[in-house]
């Protein structure tokens, strides 16, 4: 029977940049926050009112919010 050591060092040294990079979520933000993009776009595209932005503000707050939760500012 033989044994090998199993090495368990990164490949890459650790730095500010990577650190915590295996806590954040696979794929781009767009990718996690569909559901309210998929809301929001729905909202402004098929809005019966005048005024599709007052309407759907909501919801365009709720994809700000989940965007900025991942970082990201939207103006």
């Amino acid at each position: 029977m033989s044994s090998q050591a199993v090495s368990t060092v990164p490949s890459t040294p650790a730095t500010a940049g990577n650190l915590g990079s295996e806590l954040k979520p696979a794929g781009s933000a767009s990718a996690q926050v569909k559901d309210e993009k998929a809301a929001r776009d729905e909202c402004m595209l098929f809005s019966n009112s005048d005024n599709a932005q007052e309407e759907c503000q909501s919801m365009v707050d709720k994809y700000r919010s989940c965007m900025a939760g991942y970082g990201f500012k939207i103006a």
